[in-house]
């Protein structure tokens, strides 16, 4: 099916803006970033943010562009083409991950101050929502915010946060009652600059590596009031809808980055002569190639459709669920796959195909691991 039937000229203007903005500025240092652990957000996110890439959805009144989840869906697919996993994320961080509530629940006061700073790129964000001892399960979450007079006094750690070294403010979510259930949970903007802030360490991670990761520490940090996002007792269910962006943020990243890989290694192996062959001469690759680019297009059109239900104002929280399950797992199916056919050179870390099957093995953990979107498909079915 035709892009075309969904993406206007206007469309593929943004999206030449924003591949032209990935091939000059993302991909030549790439290699450099991942050396160091880190890329310099804010540098790369002031010139983002110059360009209108951090606010295509959000109001024009906070810098916004005020654009659909079309326009979204370009710059997502767009930013995947970077090579690597660890800056898309980085990104999808700032735009679909610490951003949503602010946007949907935070008042006047936050969204000037730090919705419209994230959306200009001078501000860097981080979510914050797990910890050592509750990760998918964000309900056993510790932290605690108590409320004294016009602050709460902040205590607990958070872990596995990326863009957590570099982040100028924390959406983060801490108990604020003892009691039982859904609603003893509230949402903060957490300002780093305030004292109590303490990056207990940077992580060492297996992919994702230009990515910065930390664990972060709070002793007695004072937030005040006026950074509560929304109504207090009401933040673990703002953080699920929240998910739904974060979640839906990970289906153009596979089916992108799944297909420029493939179109690398069928690159190389074109070259690779084999037995007096070129290794695309043997039918089992050809076949498990093609079966690939069949699965990709499949989850391009389930993307596709989960645009039209956001547009329509729908809840697309199966299907989205449905997408990331389905798109972690062929993300690593491909990785592996196409490592594979490298043979040795694939497995040395110089090569493309080494990082990408290192960065694809979080998609099926992070922001709700397989087995959670499988427990929400379930429930939702009814059974």
């Amino acid at each position: 099916m035709s892009a075309n039937l969904y993406f206007t000229k206007e469309h593929e203007q943004v999206r030449k803006a924003l591949r032209d903005f990935v091939t000059k500025r993302i991909n030549p240092f790439v290699d450099e970033w991942e050396e160091k652990g880190a890329a310099p957000l804010h540098d790369l996110f002031k010139e983002m943010g110059e360009l209108g890439f951090l606010g295509i959805r959000y109001d024009e009144r906070y810098g916004g562009l005020g654009l659909d989840y079309w326009y979204e869906t370009v710059m997502l697919e767009e930013i995947a083409r970077a090579r690597c996993g660890g800056v898309p994320m980085a990104i999808a961080v700032q735009t679909n991950m610490a951003t949503p509530a602010i946007a949907e629940f935070g008042s006047d006061y936050l969204k000037d101050k730090y919705l419209r700073a994230a959306i200009r790129g001078e501000m860097v964000g981080a979510i914050a929502v797990t910890e050592p001892d509750a990760g998918s399960d964000v309900a056993a979450l510790r932290t605690f915010a108590r409320k004294e007079g016009d602050v709460y006094v902040l205590n607990g750690s958070k872990t596995y946060i990326t863009n957590g070294t570099q982040a100028d403010f924390l959406t983060l979510l801490a108990r604020t009652s003892e009691a039982p259930g859904y609603h003893s949970f509230s949402l903060f903007v957490v300002p780093t600059a305030l004292p109590g802030f303490k990056i207990s360490r940077k992580l060492d991670k297996l992919g994702m590596r230009s990515s910065d990761t930390a664990e972060l520490y709070f002793d007695d940090l004072r937030i005040p009031a006026e950074n509560r996002i929304g109504q207090e007792g009401e933040g673990f269910i703002y953080q699920m809808q929240q998910f739904q962006h974060e979640r839906f943020s990970a289906l153009p990243i596979c089916y992108i980055g799944a297909e420029e890989m493939i179109r690398e290694t069928v690159a190389y192996i074109k070259k690779r002569i084999v037995f007096g062959k070129p290794l695309i001469k043997k039918q089992v690759l050809r076949h498990r190639l093609v079966d690939w680019l069949s699965e990709i297009e499949c989850l391009r059109q389930l993307t596709y459709h989960i645009v039209r239900l956001k547009m329509a104002g729908q809840d697309a929280t199966k299907e989205i669920s449905m997408g990331k399950l389905i798109g972690g797992r062929l993300l690593n199916q491909v990785a592996d796959g196409c490592l594979q056919m490298y043979g040795g050179l694939g497995f040395m870390n110089e090569m493309h195909v080494s990082r990408f099957f290192r960065d694809a093995r979080l998609i099926s953990i992070g922001a709700g691991a397989s087995e959670v979107m499988s427990d929400i498909i379930a429930k939702l079915e009814g059974f």
